[in-house]
């Protein structure tokens, strides 16, 4: 997590997370999972690597368990599989 305030103190902080989804073997599944990922409120950037199909998000917030929740029926509602969050050590 990064913090960045400006000179005239005001600060955001964003997180990143990333996620494990199943089918992304393509560029066209890349930009359906990265279109319907960055419609989601909160997620200011998305990038998602075609054949491992990590996602990586990165959000306005610490993202927990009811986000975790959205983007898994996000994920769902655009025809792949969520297969939950990857482990920091292993992103």
């Amino acid at each position: 997590m990064s913090d960045c305030c400006t000179p005239g103190g005001s600060c955001h902080t964003t997180s990143t997370t990333s996620y494990r989804v199943e089918g992304v073997g393509s560029a066209h599944c890349q930009r359906v999972v990265a279109k319907a990922v960055g419609a989601l409120d909160d997620v200011k950037d998305v990038e998602v690597e075609i054949g491992t199909g990590l996602v990586t998000v990165t959000t306005a917030t610490k993202p927990d368990a009811a986000f975790d929740q959205l983007l898994a029926k996000t994920v769902d509602e655009a025809g792949y599989g969520f297969a939950g969050r990857v482990a920091a050590a292993n992103a």
